[in-house]
């Protein structure tokens, strides 16, 4: 077969799916290559703990109790991303068909950057939370798909299945309204009449309410207070909404460097060629100027509200994460101005929507360079798991303290090994954020059980501050030993070193 007819003939479902099966993968790939266990995971796989639902994510305790076999949840990594792997390779092919019944290859990348969402990488970098995240991206997914069986059933299936999602993880609520507004585009470019894009959408945002009270009965009763507590009405809420929307555009600024710039340009511009296809759309509508009005100014709405959707529902929340696994509709917001692409670019000549994937390889070279520097920190991770475990097996004064206390030095400057990297693409940086040099964590893997976190971070700060004699002197910590105590005090990083090769 030649190249041109892969390229421009119609694919079926099992082409589609093996394509989306390819690409999934090898986004994940890095991932599993470096195998590190990203902060959380060190005490989850410690204890074997779930501890969800307290978040408010009671599904994934469920999860990980169906796929171990057990109460707990053991670490199994990377099969649970594996499966989420291929769950969504599944939703992309459903996703697919349903944008574009006749899909070639060319149609398979508007949907990609939905797992193609550099920010999406942070999520992925968890060996426990990183597959609930993934599979309740899919979950949204099959629920703005799902068309099949009874009347009856095509409204509750996806009700079910946003339940299920916003159990798997809350944010994906900003991705089911993001691909809202794609469907609505979608909607008047298939030029459906008026009350079928009213009952479209209408439906869309019932079913998101019905489902949102399915979670708040199943999973909010087991949620601690603290992580439901929304901004105080009566301290300026709109300001803070906006300080945190500042916050989220300097992260999310980062990405837009180097070459990264041009091609997001690049997508912008011919997301606009197609933007100008769906005005023409709802220019030829023969309906009353006021509905042509009313769609247009919805439609130009859209991508105001998809990128507000990037941080989404965390904007009103107390406690604002700014993290960048908070960012799941970023990948929304990719996917609609690649969809608007499309219609832009296909009827200037049916290959040139092929550009899109130049967009979708620079995804692809960041989540590469991302898994190196995974790799880095892991290396470094272990150098200091060794040094730090060295000094206190080979001293028994330490070996048989009661108990060591390990405070924690906040520092973007411990992995010296990926500055190159930083400086190049600053968004690494981001998506790694890792700022300490040690978790008591990981101590017992390494035989050392006498260590603990110091969560008030008073006992060892206190300590180093009062001129004690140091037990242990190295180049990253000072321990001390005072009576059956040990107290672990982490020095500031080295700085102002320009390492040249």
């Amino acid at each position: 077969m030649r190249m041109t007819d892969l390229v421009d003939r119609e694919l079926s479902r099992h082409q589609v799916l093996r394509f989306f099966l390819f690409a999934a993968f090898l986004y994940a790939l890095p991932l599993i290559l470096a195998d590190y266990p990203y902060i959380d995971d060190n005490w989850r796989s410690l204890a074997a703990g779930n501890a969800w639902a307290g978040q408010g994510r009671l599904f994934v305790d469920w999860l990980y109790q169906a796929l171990t076999f057990s109460d707990a949840a053991p670490n199994i990594f990377p099969l649970p991303l594996l499966l989420a792997t291929l769950t969504m390779a599944l939703a992309l092919t459903r996703l697919t068909f349903h944008l574009f019944p006749q899909p070639g290859l060319a149609a398979c990348l508007v949907p990609l950057p939905l797992w193609y969402n550099p920010f999406l990488l942070q999520n992925l970098s968890y060996q426990y939370d990183g597959p609930a995240t993934a599979l309740s991206l899919a979950a949204v997914i099959f629920a703005i798909t799902w068309r099949s069986g009874s009347r009856i059933r095509r409204w509750l299936a996806p009700v079910a299945l946003l339940a299920l999602a916003f159990g798997l993880y809350q944010i994906s609520v900003n991705v089911f309204l993001g691909l809202c507004a794609v469907e609505l585009i979608r909607a008047v470019q298939a030029r459906l009449p008026w009350g079928d894009i009213g009952r479209l959408i209408g439906g869309k945002l019932a079913q998101l309410l019905l489902a949102v009270l399915i979670y708040g009965i199943t999973a909010l009763p087991f949620t601690d207070a603290s992580r439901t507590q929304l901004l105080n009405g009566g301290a300026s809420p709109l300001l803070q909404v906006g300080i945190n929307l500042g916050r989220v555009a300097e992260k999310v600024a980062l990405l837009f460097s180097g070459g990264y710039l041009g091609v997001s340009v690049a997508l912008a511009l011919c997301a606009l060629l197609g933007a100008v296809g769906v005005g023409r759309c709802l220019a030829q509508r023969r309906e009353p100027a006021w509905k042509a009005w009313l769609l247009g100014a919805a439609c130009l709405l859209t991508l105001p509200l998809t990128v507000l959707l990037v941080p989404g529902m965390t904007l009103v929340f107390r406690d604002f994460n700014e993290g960048a696994r908070t960012l799941m509709g970023f990948g929304t917001l990719l996917t609609l101005l690649a969809y608007l692409a499309y219609l832009g670019l296909a009827p200037l000549h049916r290959r040139l929507p092929l550009l899109l994937a130049v967009a979708l390889l620079a995804s692809l070279s960041l989540s590469f360079a991302y898994g190196r520097v995974l790799t880095m920190q892991k290396t470094f991770a272990d150098s200091a798991l060794h040094s730090l475990s060295q000094d206190i097996a080979s001293r028994p004064a330490l070996r048989e303290a009661k108990r060591i206390y390990l405070s924690v030095t906040w520092s973007d400057r411990w992995l010296a090994a990926a500055g190159g990297s930083f400086r190049t693409l600053p968004v690494l940086r981001y998506l790694l954020n890792v700022d300490f040099y040690m978790l008591a964590e990981n101590l017992p893997s390494a035989g050392i059980t006498n260590v603990v976190a110091e969560r008030e971070r008073r006992n060892a700060t206190h300590v180093g501050q009062m001129g004690y004699p140091p037990l242990v002197d190295s180049l990253y910590y000072r321990i001390y030993l005072i009576g059956d105590y040990g107290f672990i005090v982490m020095k500031e990083p080295p700085h102002g070193r320009s390492l040249k090769w």
